[in-house]
């Protein structure tokens, strides 16, 4: 039997909601399930997530969604989803303000009509029992110490002008993260003083005994979370080696486990982000240049069999993008892969959408080869398609389930972006 044979044998059909039935047998009682994408602009890869995570919120009580996205932003879909005291009605409206570049990644009619969804099963529920929607990222640190300043205004004025330190130190570099990663090379140690000091002061318990409200604690803390990693981040950026990338990953992970914690003993998460973070980077040459992502972490913190990682994979299409960092979103053309990777394989299986859960058949071949696989960011150029964006994979190891989708069209993003600065975007060095 060859590989396209051994393919089309374990492929399961994926045209209906039910079609979904198999992989949530396979999640079972996992607690993590992590669902990533294969670029940040395809209409499929969202809809297909989406439809498994309504599932597994409706049928199977998972308690949050977290997402790549921004802290305070994705902060404001979850009070909005969640039905809290004077958020708005409409996911929309929330969505709309989106404005840190690349905005099109959550400002969208397809995260649009999942939360719609959300906040409608939520309604007929009590407030504990409602899922939540929330930020994994490490990005936003100009944006979480406003959060913080405000806060403590209000809260705790006698913690305020440790917070304006911070930012006093930040001020210097107008709010441009590259700026001030190049500044940290006359002075390595940047502002990591000053969110040291603020950090230790939020981890302190004076915090809750000013709100009853849980929720606004644990916004208060992963905020300065948030702006100690950011900043850390932006400094590590600077330097060539692993660092930035880890940082990120790790709070990435260590944000899952805070909100673990907070959701109890019996909660389950469903995380959305790009296949980069979510398969295991020892099934890659990653682990070979010192790297971690937030797949592996979650495998190793929480047990392999209580984590389930669901890959995406396309054959051509459309994907919304960007020519270079900070530019406005494009249509760009996804040509047919190469004639080497893992996406060439499948498409000679004239499967046109599929299903594939690794367990029903772990030693087949085409599963422990490894094959390029490839992986668009928000920047891309089709015509160098063929020389970047193909991370060598085994894909047996990384995943354990792959949804093919043959030909992909683009998402519907809610505005057209300005070109905007933003942060550097890193990725694995030598993939």
């Amino acid at each position: 039997m060859d590989e396209t044979d051994e393919i089309r044998g374990m492929a399961l059909q994926l045209e209906y909601n039910d079609d979904l039935d198999p992989l949530l047998n396979r999640i079972g009682d996992a607690r993590c399930v992590l669902v990533g994408e294969a670029d940040h602009g395809t209409h499929e890869y969202y809809a297909w997530r989406a439809a498994l995570t309504r599932r597994l919120i409706a049928e199977r009580g998972f308690s949050f969604v977290g997402v790549e996205g921004d802290w305070p932003d994705c902060r404001q879909i979850n009070r909005c989803v969640t039905l809290a005291d004077g958020a708005p009605d409409d996911p929309r409206e929330v969505l709309d303000r989106f404005r840190r570049w690349p905005t099109w990644m959550w400002a969208n009619a397809e995260v649009v009509h999942f939360c719609e969804w959300l906040r409608d099963h939520n309604a007929a529920l009590p407030p504990d029992r409602r899922a939540g929607f929330y930020g994994l990222d490490v990005y936003s640190l100009w944006e979480s110490l406003r959060a913080i300043i405000l806060y403590l205004i209000e809260h705790r004025p006698d913690y305020v002008e440790t917070a304006l330190e911070a930012c006093r130190c930040f001020e210097t570099y107008g709010e441009d993260p590259q700026a001030y990663a190049r500044g940290t090379r006359l002075a390595p140690e940047g502002c990591s003083q000053e969110v040291l000091d603020l950090l230790t002061r939020l981890r302190e318990e004076a915090a809750p005994a000013h709100t009853d409200d849980p929720a606004e604690v644990l916004d208060l803390r992963q905020n300065a979370e948030v702006t100690a990693g950011a900043e850390e981040y932006y400094r590590a950026m600077v330097g060539d080696g692993p660092e930035s990338w880890n940082g990120r990953d790790i709070h990435m992970a260590d944000t899952l486990d805070r909100l673990l914690a907070f959701h109890g003993a019996d909660a389950r998460a469903v995380v959305w982000a790009h296949n980069t973070h979510v398969g295991d980077a020892r099934a890659t040459p990653m682990a070979r240049h010192g790297l971690v992502n937030l797949g592996q972490l979650a495998r190793e913190r929480h047990g392999r069999d209580r984590v389930v990682l669901v890959g995406f994979a396309g054959g051509h299409g459309e994907v919304v993008a960007a020519p270079r960092w900070g530019a406005p979103m494009e249509v760009m053309p996804v040509p047919p892969p190469r004639p080497d990777s893992l996406e060439a394989l499948l498409d000679k299986t004239e499967l046109g959408r599929a299903l594939f859960i690794f367990s029903d058949q772990p030693d087949a071949a085409w599963l422990r080869a490894e094959r390029g696989h490839r992986a668009i960011g928000v920047v891309y150029d089709p015509y160098l398609d063929h020389h970047r964006n193909w991370v060598p994979t085994r894909l047996g190891e990384r995943y354990d389930a792959l949804c093919w989708l043959h030909r992909t069209t683009p998402i519907r993003p809610l505005h057209l972006d300005a070109a905007r600065r933003g942060e550097l975007e890193t990725f694995p060095a030598g993939v």
